[in-house]
């Protein structure tokens, strides 16, 4: 992995694998392209990486990954082997959709890039399920009635993309069960509401940063789990 070390030089890195892999994590199976991240000689998926929340932005368009890179406070450089040239290269990056959305309009006077975010849109209406998001949705809507419906629509969007790893992927997910909706949200709250992302930007273990941010986790956990007066 030398050369992808000194390609990222700082950054995370998070490899674009092409067979059928298993996280050391969770021991989940992942399908050929999904994303790997690699922590002392173990793969961990998205989810178990905390890095489950980002969007990926395919290389291709220099300003808008750099604006993106810019207002992004956690991302991550996606790379993949190329066969031909026996090294690994850039494919794009991880970013958060606030700072993607962002970087779009910031570039938005390009009409190239108007049509490339319609593009992008119809791509990923394509990747969900509408029908397992709508259900993943009311379920941990069911499960914890304050959370906002607009929380709970991009928790169960993120949890349930195709070839994603995330847990609404999984038997679990698919079958609404508690544990896979509890993880959607925290990971959802630490991710969006918590300096966790900051925390990790630093260099903080994972583990600790985790430990930093559990109480708020907590406190929001228990707020939308008490029915609205």
């Amino acid at each position: 992995m030398a050369d992808a070390k000194q390609a990222t030089h700082d950054d995370i890195a998070v490899f674009w694998v092409r067979r059928d892999s298993e996280c050391d994590g969770c021991d989940r199976e992942l399908e050929g392209g999904s994303f790997l991240r690699l922590e002392e000689g173990k793969a961990y998926c998205l989810a178990c990486a905390d890095l489950e929340h980002l969007w990926f932005l395919p290389r291709g368009d220099a300003a808008l990954t750099r604006r993106a890179k810019k207002h992004s406070q956690l991302s991550a450089v996606v790379l993949q082997w190329s066969r031909s040239r026996k090294r690994y290269e850039r494919q794009g990056l991880l970013v958060e959709e606030a700072a993607l959305a962002q970087a779009e309009e910031e570039c938005l006077a390009d009409a190239d890039l108007r049509e490339a975010r319609r593009e992008r849109s119809a791509e990923q209406r394509v990747r969900w399920d509408e029908g397992l998001v709508e259900r993943f949705a009311a379920a941990i809507r069911g499960r914890l009635p304050s959370c906002p419906e607009d929380d709970a629509l991009r928790i169960a969007r993120r949890a349930c993309e195709r070839s994603s790893g995330r847990v609404g992927r999984t038997a679990a997910g698919k079958s609404l069960s508690d544990d896979a909706i509890d993880l959607a949200v925290r990971a959802h709250v630490r991710h969006q509401l918590t300096p966790y992302d900051t925390y990790l930007m630093r260099g903080w273990d994972r583990d600790e940063a985790r430990r930093q941010v559990r109480a708020t986790v907590d406190e929001v956990m228990e707020g939308w789990s008490t029915p609205t007066p």
